[in-house]
């Protein structure tokens, strides 16, 4: 977003190193049209969808301690990694005790919505996004899984181990059949030791380690975590493996890669994809 538009000036003060002197979202409106927000969130952090110089743009902006945190996280992965699924990332720049960050908006819906689930029957419901994608030919959803699997792929050989990686995180253009990750705020460099009680996250997708102080997580973790994506993809949306829509061979992979014991596990990123591509008969 900065230097792209025509009004560019105060994108330009931002870029010379001086804070804004108004809230990120009066100052959104006033070099562009805000034409989405997402506030309600649980991050500690607040979205939006920018229309400015014909381009839509995705600004997430937080003003406390934790999303902060997370904000720089992200900052550092964005800046490091670069990949076709990941919305590309343009800029951060400070806010009066805040921070933001500026993406290319990418189009499609997030397959759940804590904030829309709310009160109805959420995954289950038909009209949702989450219950649409799963209602997608095998093949789309095998395409969306290996298309998010490439990413961490590409992550886990820059070092990154995931973090709080769920549904929510995986956005999916039905129009285009086009997979992209968002909210990856959590990623770390890897591997660490768990110095809380857990990790954030959604237990559908998190591996025993996850929730014991003390535990390394790492690439092992992450299989763990990629395979629980498949199941609950592939499954009945809640990660249980029946009525299971794949081949019989890709069950073996995912078993094998969510076993408790984590030496029974696919021990890398790359292996866990090995299998499963012999599995799914894509090419490696």
């Amino acid at each position: 977003m900065a230097g792209y538009c025509s009004n560019g000036g105060s994108w330009r003060r931002v870029q010379a190193g001086r804070k804004l002197t108004t809230d990120i979202e009066s100052y959104l409106n006033e070099i562009g049209e805000v034409f989405q927000a997402f506030r309600d969130q649980d991050s500690g952090c607040v979205s939006f969808g920018v229309l400015a110089q014909g381009r839509r743009w995705f600004v997430k902006h937080s003003n406390n301690d934790r999303g902060m945190a997370s904000l720089r996280r992200a900052q550092h992965l964005h800046s490091t990694v670069r990949h076709a699924a990941l919305p590309r990332f343009y800029h951060a720049f400070e806010t009066p005790g805040g921070l933001a960050l500026v993406f290319d908006w990418v189009p499609g819906d997030v397959l759940y919505d804590y904030t829309l689930s709310r009160g109805n029957a959420g995954r289950k419901d038909p009209a949702s996004a989450h219950a649409r994608f799963r209602a997608l030919p095998e093949a789309q959803i095998l395409d969306a899984l290996d298309r998010i699997y490439d990413v961490h792929l590409v992550l886990a050989e820059q070092g990154y181990v995931a973090v709080d990686f769920y549904d929510g995180c995986i956005i999916y253009d039905f129009e285009q059949a086009q997979t992209y990750l968002c909210d990856l705020d959590e990623y770390r460099a890897g591997p660490f030791v768990l110095e809380a009680e857990r990790l954030p996250g959604s237990k559908r997708f998190m591996a025993p380690e996850e929730w014991k102080r003390g535990s390394r997580i790492d690439q092992v973790t992450n299989v763990f975590t990629l395979a629980r994506t498949a199941m609950v993809l592939l499954g009945d949306g809640t990660g249980a493996m029946e009525p299971w829509r794949g081949t019989e061979e890709m069950r073996e992979v995912v078993v094998r890669a969510t076993r408790v014991n984590r030496v029974e596990r696919h021990q890398t990123v790359r292996e866990f994809m090995e299998y499963w591509r012999l599995a799914t008969c894509k090419p490696r």
